[in-house]
């Protein structure tokens, strides 16, 4: 579905990019937007299920990867020569997709020697805050030995270019608002924010001894077309449109710095260009990329009735384990480095989401 939000095009400049995460929700539309201007992208998922793994499908699709190619694909080692079978796209030319997880060095390596990248954008990871609780062992393997896997094939086969994902849950108890990147982020209070604080110290000192270019984005609540079925946008519009109550967490006395994705992308763009065109950046950087506009949370549900026409029913809830009251983000770095802001507004960008949704799941207007 073509989006009517009108976004600044970016300068194409042709580079082989790693974007791991390319079922996922931001993967998904970074690899594409990369690919629509030319870059080559090779595209790394596990289509692990934590949620449903029909809509990674989905937007694997969507980027030309079919899921039989996926199915019959295999990895394999020989004693000196390794062979990477690859699902190539049938609607971009220049991507190509290995289903494998970031756990396997061995893979990564190969990978790594056989494509050497002008840049890696790891946004793999295991996500949610919730399911940290009840899973932590898939963090630790995902989140952390995956990422040191990264960091290792960036070191041993010249990649000094690498930009991965963060989050702003990494602030955690902070009470300090807008979050600022230089507030301390020593108290997390789920799994998974401790997991990507260790990235960014992991990012850090391999900066520091090894002269990798390291960019974390810390995303603070991402929304739009594609979404993950576990976030309150697809979580909400489900329930509205199926009669269901919505579980308005902390009795709706919340708010979020809601950024689309669109605008993230752009981000995550802007700062990819910059370290393949400026050797001298700095090799460690951090930046929160968020709307710097919060929003709270019964405005966010109205947003969403309007978009969907329909009223939701409301179950008023206690505060969830591993959540936070807040978010806000400080985007001064961004503006400073870039001169780049988030800037889509919530009603357009719920317009959006709705009209993606209604066409996915088949939904109808004012659907009773």
């Amino acid at each position: 579905m073509p989006s009517t939000i009108n976004h600044q095009p970016l300068t194409p400049k042709s580079k082989k990019i790693l974007v791991t995460g390319t079922a996922g929700f931001i993967g998904y539309h970074l690899a594409k937007k990369l690919l629509e201007r030319g870059d080559e992208v090779v595209g790394l998922d596990n289509i692990n299920d934590y949620y449903d793994v029909n809509l990674k499908y989905a937007r694997l699709t969507e980027l030309g990867i079919q899921k039989d190619t996926i199915n019959n694909q295999q990895s394999t080692i020989d004693q000196n020569l390794s062979t990477i079978n690859y699902s190539l796209s049938t609607r971009f030319p220049k991507h190509k997709f290995i289903k494998a997880n970031l756990e396997d060095a061995q893979t990564l390596n190969n990978l790594f020697e056989t494509e050497k990248f002008d840049a890696v954008c790891n946004l793999a990871a295991q996500a949610g805050v919730r399911y940290s609780i009840e899973n932590p062992h898939a963090y630790i393997q995902s989140n952390v030995v995956g990422f040191l896997n990264i960091l290792e094939a960036c070191r041993n086969f010249g990649v000094k270019n690498l930009l991965y994902a963060s989050s702003s849950s990494v602030y955690g108890l902070n009470e300090s608002q807008p979050f600022k990147t230089t507030d301390k982020t020593d108290t997390p209070i789920s799994l998974y924010a401790a997991t990507k604080k260790s990235n960014e110290l992991m990012a850090h000192t391999y900066s520091h001894l090894y002269g990798i270019r390291t960019t974390g984005l810390r995303f603070f609540t991402v929304y739009g077309p594609w979404g993950r079925p576990d976030m309150a946008p697809m979580l909400f519009a489900d329930a509205i449109s199926n009669d269901r109550a919505i579980k308005v967490f902390n009795h709706g006395k919340m708010s979020r710095d809601f950024t689309y994705i669109d605008d993230i992308v752009d981000g995550i763009i802007n700062v990819i260009d910059m370290q393949l065109k400026n050797r001298d950046i700095k090799a460690c950087k951090l930046y929160n990329i968020g709307n710097n506009s919060p929003v709270e949370l019964m405005e966010f549900i109205e947003t969403l009735e309007k978009a969907i026409g329909k009223k939701a029913k409301k179950e008023f809830l206690p505060m969830q384990d591993g959540d936070v009251v807040s978010t806000y983000a400080d985007v001064s770095g961004l503006m400073n480095d870039f001169g780049y802001k988030p800037d889509t507004k919530l009603s357009d960008g719920i317009g959006e989401f709705v009209e993606w949704y209604r066409e996915f799941y088949g939904k109808e207007e004012n659907d009773k």
